[in-house]
């Protein structure tokens, strides 16, 4: 069971894929998780609240951030991990597109982080960690990501806008920006086109996303940081 002395992470998009690994990886740490999604189920851990709802809705974000307070009473590291890509030519993304797409991946980090850094400060520090994507700093003219660009992109750039606004009070912010990872929202038929994005030849794993976060909160001289696990793609091709 959870006690005061016991660190609490936030974790969103967390009922599948990278951020249900993250749940796994964060308990093996010691940590207890809010566990976020418009799915998710509740989990046979004490340890564990599971919060459903739109991470867009900014009430979504009160109630994950007052559940944490409520269930265990402090809150350490936010993982903004909820996120949505479409990837469609810049003149075919419709109204729906845009508002899902920067309602996601920008109100929800603003939203929940905005919410959670209270928290943080009267602990007298804590961590955040935001995904973003490759594609923001190597656009590829077979991936038209427009929208991802401008929100994750968005995103980046406040990573180290927030780390360097509270570094002097013991909040670190740092991001991950993976390349494409093997999940079951890509199709296998699929995998062979978007392994050849990468100049490694392969997808990423799961647990690349993971590793590189649980490095993150490890590491208490890091700030501001966009660690890239992308098998070369930033690096060129």
């Amino acid at each position: 069971m959870s006690t005061q002395s016991q660190k609490v992470a936030i974790i969103t998009g967390a009922s599948q894929g990278i951020g249900a690994a993250l749940v796994e990886g964060y308990r093996k740490l010691g940590y207890a998780v809010v566990a976020t999604s418009r799915t998710i189920a509740p989990l046979d851990d004490a340890d564990v609240l599971t919060v459903q709802g739109d991470i867009a809705d900014p009430a979504t974000a009160g109630r994950v951030v007052e559940a944490a307070v409520e269930r265990f009473g402090r809150i350490d590291t936010v993982v903004n991990n909820a996120g949505v890509f479409v990837a469609k030519p810049f003149t075919e993304y419709t109204a729906e597109d845009y508002a899902t797409v920067t309602g996601i991946n920008v109100a929800g980090v603003f939203h929940l982080t905005q919410r959670a850094v209270p928290h943080l400060l009267a602990r007298g520090g804590g961590h955040i960690v935001n995904i973003t994507t490759s594609l923001v700093d190597n656009a590829d003219s077979r991936v038209p990501s427009v929208l991802a660009s401008l929100t994750k992109g968005g995103v980046q750039s406040a990573t180290k806008s927030l780390a360097v606004e509270y570094a002097g009070r013991g909040i670190r912010v740092n991001a991950v920006s993976p390349g494409t990872i093997k999940t079951p929202m890509h199709a296998e038929e699929t995998h062979e086109f978007l392994s050849a994005l990468h100049p490694v030849g392969r997808m990423g794993q799961v647990s690349d996303i993971v590793d590189a976060v649980l490095f993150l909160e490890t590491a208490p001289f890091v700030t501001g940081e966009i660690l890239h696990v992308d098998g070369g793609m930033s690096a060129g091709h």
